[in-house]
């Protein structure tokens, strides 16, 4: 903001100056020519302050919708790996074989009971009381109608919204060592600039470098870890408000 005023000041001085020097300097007959130069001039660097301030203020508008629509394609995709291990066990190491499961695959809807009865003890000779579980399956249910209801969006997930070139999220599955226990996890991800690729180099480089609460730090907007046991995604809670709205 104080550079903004600072522009502001310095435009005004500027014009007021240059009217002083035609004003007092210069022969009758050259002034029109010299005032209408200037005159394009200050329009010209009028511009480009107006520029300068709604700039800023159009590529936040720009990054927070294109944000969003990444965001909710990462959450489709986080809620299809879920889907996923809880069936097989571990995550899908790639969009074909995730969107192939999310279509074909179903969960079986189970209840589990506890239950007991009694048995005859034969080193005692008594009857004794055993406890047990039993599991019930209720039904089944596919994934796809469960996810996505008769939505086929999970189909076109993992394409990257305001992607000039078709790009598509990078995603990466793997089993890590977490104490001794092998854990799947699963990584995916999109550089900023393939989202922002048609903005100004220095905004998005300013955006890259952003650091704070409510806003996605660092160059890449991605959701779970290959190096850490989690599925969250590393934007702040603002978006989620707005994907809930």
């Amino acid at each position: 903001m104080i550079t903004m005023i600072l522009a502001v000041v310095g435009i005004v001085l500027f014009t007021v100056g240059i009217v002083y020097v035609v004003d007092k300097f210069l022969p009758h007959k050259a002034k029109p020519i010299v005032s209408i130069v200037f005159g394009l001039l200050s329009i010209f660097l009028a511009y480009l302050l107006y520029q300068s301030i709604t700039g800023p203020i159009r590529f936040q508008e720009i990054k927070e919708k294109r944000f969003a629509k990444v965001i909710n394609n990462l959450k489709d995709i986080r809620r299809s790996q879920e889907a996923y291990k809880s069936v097989t066990g571990r995550y899908a190491k790639d969009f074909k074989g995730l969107v192939d499961f999310v279509e074909r695959a179903n969960y079986t809807i189970t209840q589990q009971r506890d239950t007991s009865f009694m048995v005859y003890d034969k080193a005692f000779q008594i009857d004794v009381q055993k406890d047990s579980v039993l599991i019930d399956t209720l039904g089944i249910v596919s994934v796809r109608d469960s996810l996505f209801k008769k939505d086929d969006r999970f189909k076109t997930m993992m394409n990257v919204p305001g992607a000039l070139n078709g790009e598509k999220f990078a995603m990466k599955s793997d089993i890590i060592d977490k104490g001794g226990y092998k854990v799947p996890v699963y990584e995916v991800k999109i550089e900023k600039k393939v989202v922002l690729g048609d903005q100004p180099e220095d905004l998005l480089s300013r955006e890259n470098a952003q650091i704070g609460v409510d806003e996605i730090n660092g160059n890449v907007i991605s959701v779970g870890s290959l190096t850490q046991v989690s599925t969250a995604g590393n934007w702040p809670p603002a978006y989620d408000r707005k994907s809930a709205q």
